[in-house]
């Protein structure tokens, strides 16, 4: 197939280079992909070939260029089958992950490539490098590194089969979840099994049913969070929560073909052999080099601080919960499928906030306004809607970024919305990122939600915790848009995964702010303001429920950093008898449990990214909190001086200075704990319960 009959090949012509959606097909990929992968080795050999000496402008920079195009093809790729996947593209993944996989340890690992990077690098310190220069040097050294290039050639190859495997195996898992969520559907075929269940909950299963070619008048529970989780939080029927509950719970662990334990074992065998050849002991001593913390000590004595503080929390919580069941004349030990609808109870009781009263104001449209104003205030910015730019599936909006000057600077693609050809969760992600190096002014940015789409006509209307979501991925993609580096390598959210959650976890503080709730919490049919008295209803809630959900999130972090620690090559037998062992031995409470199951736990297996880093959203929150505290000591939440402070020490330098001098170039110092216990309710003295 010539480029000029590959639409993945040939030049890209729609506004801001988006790729040619509507000409793409399944078969366009892998020659596509062959094609570009060739044309990088072709750009890597004459680096390497080279008779002059090896500079930073002759081997660094041109290093930094190359693999452009095969970066932009597998973006689609990723894109696409993670958004808009099908049969076809999920087979085009599995075919295609393993030679990409050889492909980028072969390029990290090219001999003489390597040996120029390796030249100029030891004389780093006589080259009087500008400081984003020598962070690019270091950057790539590091990774072709942590590749393996100093391995020998035995070794690469051993080295770059364990990375294709594994490559190979995630993809399974992560396909595999998607077919366990796709294939439950719980049908509510009476008012009986509807009870309990406010408007926007039946709105969001009614229109689930009818989605998936249900009768009219029919309503569904599929797996979507933003449908499962209301619904265990409303069901008065024990019997239909304790039966998603289950189904969301046991996802991956089937005991037929998408089963996910075998392939979990086999994931941490092939990361084990990875962290040895490294010289490592284990895995997690491999993956924790290259972050903040550095060491498994760090990360274990943060989680084990806050963990001690949260576990009394959910007790108190626990014991307010139970007393709610005995007033209501229900005797029987909490469960985990009873814990959100009891807590619901408690909440509506303290402090008067019932999720069915607040959703009206959280429309989807006016928390998107909410973000665009919000940006706007800090950073200058302004997103235009463009809906003649057409993107992968109807649902997407695209949205023109133009900064203070009036430039446009980047497209911003948003969507939002669940659907089966969709993995479950929110992402940020990109199809291309801003680099001068690589000639790209104006990145493409994409944010993923999977919110339960309301009927035709009607307004989606979000939990606060959707509405938190939605602020958050924002937060990555506003990281994503504002970067202003001249490095590929360094751009955007391609900084050390503990820090990578800064700016996403910060940005969720806007919307808690009563001057932001004030302007956009607007009712979806009358338009009035949300009341003050609710806002203060709402802040005074925030706290009930942390310690619940503290010890959910920190039971996985704390599994994830206990199953990539084991020094055993074999791994587990089980990764879930490991998973209750380690929860047994940690004094999980029952009625709690992990966030995620192993079985399930994307973030884990489906890639290597957070692989022994689900900790990283506790550690970012220390800086977060900490961050938010310089808009509070000046009593602003937009302060302008503040907000420039932020925008080029956090969200405009990408990876181009190391995070901990990136936010003491904002903060002045570096972050304190006290500001997030005081935010989780977890001081002495605070009372949870």
């Amino acid at each position: 197939m010539s480029s000029t009959d590959n639409p993945l090949i040939a030049p890209w012509t729609a506004p801001f280079g988006l790729p040619p959606f509507e000409q793409i097909r399944p078969e366009h990929f892998a020659p596509a992909l062959e094609e570009a992968m060739r044309q990088h080795r072709a750009e890597l050999d004459a680096i390497g070939s080279q008779s002059g000496p090896p500079t930073f402008e002759n081997t660094v920079e041109p290093l930094d260029r190359a693999g452009a195009l095969l970066y932009r093809i597998d973006a689609v790729l990723g894109n696409l089958t993670a958004s808009q996947t099908s049969p076809a593209l999920q087979a085009v993944q599995r075919e295609m992950a393993a030679p990409l996989a050889a492909h980028d340890a072969a390029a990290k690992m090219h001999p003489a490539v390597f040996a120029r990077l390796d030249a100029v690098h030891a004389h780093r310190d006589e080259l009087a490098l500008a400081p984003e220069a020598r962070r690019l040097l270091e950057r790539l050294h590091d990774d072709a590194v942590r590749t393996g290039a100093r391995f020998s050639p035995h070794e690469q190859a051993r080295y770059s089969a364990i990375v294709q495997q594994l490559a190979t195996l995630t993809t399974r898992f992560a396909q595999n979840v998607l077919a366990d969520e796709s294939s439950f559907l719980m049908t509510l075929a009476s008012e009986s099994e509807l009870a309990g269940l406010p408007g926007f909950v039946r709105a969001a299963a009614r229109q689930a049913a009818i989605e998936r070619g249900l009768p009219e008048g029919s309503h569904a529970i599929t797996l979507n969070r933003s449908l499962i989780v209301p619904f265990l939080t409303f069901s008065e029927r024990r019997d239909l929560r304790e039966k998603a509950w289950r189904a969301w719970v046991g996802r991956g662990e089937s005991g037929g073909k998408t089963d996910n334990r075998a392939l979990a074992r086999e994931i941490l065998q092939l990361r084990h052999q990875q962290g040895r050849a490294h010289g490592c002991a284990s895995y997690a001593d491999y993956a924790l080099a290259d972050t903040m913390a550095g060491e498994q000590g760090a990360v274990r004595t943060l989680l084990t601080e806050v963990w001690t503080r949260a576990l009394p929390a959910a007790e108190r919580e626990h014991q307010a919960l139970v007393a709610m069941m005995r007033s209501h004349g229900m005797h029987d030990s909490l469960q985990p499928w009873d814990w959100r609808y009891w807590s619901e109870k408690v909440r509506q009781a303290r402090y008067a906030l019932d999720e069915a009263e607040l959703k009206p104001y959280l429309s989807l449209d006016a928390m998107v306004a909410a973000l665009f104003d919000c940006a706007g205030r800090l950073f200058g910015v302004r997103f235009e809607a463009r809906p003649c730019i057409k993107a992968y599936h109807p649902d997407v909006k695209a949205y023109e970024m133009v900064d203070a000057s009036g430039r446009s600077a980047g497209l911003f693609l948003h969507d939002n919305f669940a659907r089966q050809s969709k993995r479950s969760g929110a992402w940020m992600s990109d199809f291309n990122y801003q680099s001068a190096n690589r000639g790209v002014d104006a990145p493409i940015i994409v944010n993923n939600n999977n919110f339960a789409k309301a009927a035709p006509g009607e307004p989606t209307l979000l939990s606060f915790d959707d509405a938190r979501t939605l602020f958050h991925e924002f937060g990555h993609g506003l990281h994503g848009l504002l970067s202003k580096v001249t490095y590929h390598r360094l751009a955007g959210t391609q900084v050390l995964r503990d820090f990578v959650e800064l700016p996403s976890q910060l940005f969720e503080h806007w919307l808690g702010q009563p001057e932001v709730l004030a302007r956009h919490a607007r009712h979806w049919q009358t338009g009035e303001a949300i009341p003050p008295e609710l806002i203060e209803r709402l802040q005074a809630a925030q706290r009930w429920g942390q310690g619940y959900e503290t010890v959910s999130y920190l039971g996985s972090a704390l599994v994830d950093l206990a199953l990539h620690a084991r020094t055993d090559p074999q791994g587990p037998d089980d990764v879930s008898a490991f998973e209750r062992e380690e929860l047994a031995r940690l004094g999980m409470p029952p009625a709690i449990g992990p966030r995620h199951r192993l079985v399930h736990f994307q973030h884990l297996f489906a890639g290597s990214a957070y692989a022994c880093g689900y900790y990283v959203y506790l550690w970012a929150e220390v800086l977060d909190a900490d961050a938010f505290g310089a808009f509070e000591e000046v009593g602003d939440p937009f302060d302008a001086q503040v907000a420039a402070r932020l925008h080029r020490h956090i969200y405009a330098v990408g990876d181009t200075v190391p995070p901990q001098q990136a936010y003491t170039d904002f903060r002045g110092r570096l972050p304190a704990l006290e500001p997030l216990l005081s935010k989780r309710g977890l001081l002495e003295g605070t009372n949870l319960g």
